[in-house]
């Protein structure tokens, strides 16, 4: 048997393109002497490209070069499926939504554009109600600047790794859909109350 199944994979982009913009808090992961490097940032899809940023003293700065090949996942809504959730016969598993890519790296080295990057992913991330707008004219913006490198990644392998029961009869599959949605407003609220 191939894996992952091919019931699992998803490779049409616009579902894909989907899970990066509503879940932009990619994993970002280097290589350097057969060690990982991993740093958690938010990355912005722009036609083909990823846009974000890194703190200057991020060890993973020094690995996100031109040309340098990067690994990215994306991580959508993930949850522990019971049995109980089936009317069939199933053993326990677990369903999730995430995206893979590869690319390579490109700095950008210019101030403006990577002050216009910041203001602009802001604008993404505080959608739809734009509550807060970074000004251009920020000066905690402008001293910040010296601290921050901008990247694109231009994306050369797109996988899509859609684990929603789709193996399972329809009725199955929408009873491990709710499950998915009641877990993962549930289980964050749990969390949070243990954790803070």
């Amino acid at each position: 048997m191939k894996y992952p199944p091919k019931h699992h994979q998803d490779n049409n982009k616009g579902h894909l393109i989907e899970v990066i913009k509503s879940y932009p808090l990619a994993t970002v992961i280097s290589v350097k002497d057969n060690l990982p490097l991993v740093s958690h940032l938010p990355l912005v899809y722009d036609d083909g490209k990823l846009i974000g940023h890194i703190d200057i003293f991020n060890p993973q700065k020094d690995l996100l070069k031109d040309g340098n090949l990067v690994t990215i996942i994306f991580q959508g809504p993930q949850c522990y499926i019971s049995p109980t959730v089936y009317s069939t016969t199933q053993l326990p598993t677990w369903n999730f939504i995430k995206v893979h890519l590869r690319g390579t790296v490109e700095v950008i080295k210019s101030k403006a554009a990577l002050k216009q990057s910041l203001i602009a992913m802001t604008e993404f991330l505080e959608a739809p109600n734009h509550d807060y707008v970074l000004e251009p004219d920020n000066p905690r913006l402008d001293a910040n600047l010296e601290y921050i490198e901008m990247f694109e990644v231009n994306i050369t392998e797109w996988e899509g790794k859609l684990k929603l029961s789709q193996d399972k009869k329809t009725s199955d599959m929408m009873a491990a859909r709710k499950e998915l949605i009641r877990a993962n407003q549930v289980s964050i609220a749990d969390f949070l109350d243990k954790v803070f």
